[in-house]
């Protein structure tokens, strides 16, 4: 049966091909984002009728009580049946060197609008007693490491809301689910990557750090592979009769979420640090 799901971040990468998978299979998809020409051009690609752009800001509440009414104007107050929170953004630098501006914006748009969103689609869910609601994390938000600290955090934060949520809504007949992906080939990348360069150039402590970073999201960035197995692993998420609590897509990053739990902290640390060229760093800086 077809549903209406309002998919958040639908402009690019996960977002916007979860977006036109979801129209291409019938269903009615509220495509959410800020940049409208580019959810305009996206919807051209998807059959006639089965998106709707709607202009979203998850770090302004107006925009989001904007957006919201708009939904259930439209859908005459039935609201959707489900809500796909994808969009976020990385934020690059080392955590003492972060100022509270940049700490509470990766948290604002990460968790503070995520959590907002929700709050608005749920009166229309509980109305019904049925929905879901799919949080994209990341494996980021199982895997600690330096230099993407604040990112790490804010994705952290989703885990355990979600986790929260999945049990507090479970009887009234709404189901949380969260999604994992782990190294995706997107624009965030490109974006962490331009975060990690205007890091750089205001290290004090940690520039040679910075370079191994953007050496390493580089490198990654090309080997990542395509979206599609995360937007199977929201579709199936979406539904499934009973959804597991957590998707890990591509499932391979499974293995290294097990690996960081089962081995040693500092066995961890000790591999992150030198990575990221820590122990090296700090030894040229002494010098």
């Amino acid at each position: 049966m077809a549903q209406t799901v309002l998919v958040t971040g639908a402009s690019s990468g996960i977002g916007r091909d979860t977006a036109l998978a979801l129209a291409r299979a019938g269903h009615h998809v509220f495509a959410a984002a800020r940049r409208l020409p580019a959810l305009e051009a996206m919807r051209d690609l998807a059959p006639p009728g089965t998106v709707t752009p709607l202009v979203l800001d998850l770090d302004d509440p107006a925009s989001i009580a904007a957006a919201v009414a708009e939904v259930d104007r439209m859908t005459a107050g039935r609201g959707v049946d489900a809500l796909v929170n994808n969009a976020g953004f990385a934020t690059a630098g080392a955590l003492s060197e972060l100022g509270d501006r940049e700490l509470r914006a990766q948290f604002e748009t990460n968790v503070f609008g995520l959590m907002t969103l929700t709050r608005a689609v749920l009166p229309a869910l509980l109305a019904r007693g049925a929905g879901r609601i799919i949080n994209v994390s990341s494996v980021s938000g199982r895997i600690p490491s330096p230099i993407l600290g604040a990112y790490h955090a804010s994705k952290y934060a989703v885990e355990a809301l979600s986790d929260a949520l999945r049990m507090e809504l479970a009887p009234f007949g709404i189901q949380v689910v969260v999604v994992e992906p782990g190294t995706i080939r997107t624009e965030f990348a490109g974006r962490t990557l331009a975060e990690a360069a205007a890091a750089r150039t205001t290290a004090t402590r940690y520039g040679a750090v910075y370079d191994r970073a953007a050496q390493m999201e580089a490198r990654f960035a090309g080997l990542a592979g395509g979206t599609g197995p995360v937007v199977r692993a929201i579709e199936h998420a979406l539904f499934a009769r009973r959804p597991r609590a957590r998707y890990v897509a591509p499932r391979e990053f499974a293995l290294v979420i097990a690996l960081v739990r089962v081995l040693p902290t500092c066995w961890v640390d000790a591999a992150m640090k030198r990575a990221f060229g820590l122990r090296s760093a700090v030894s040229r800086a002494a010098e």
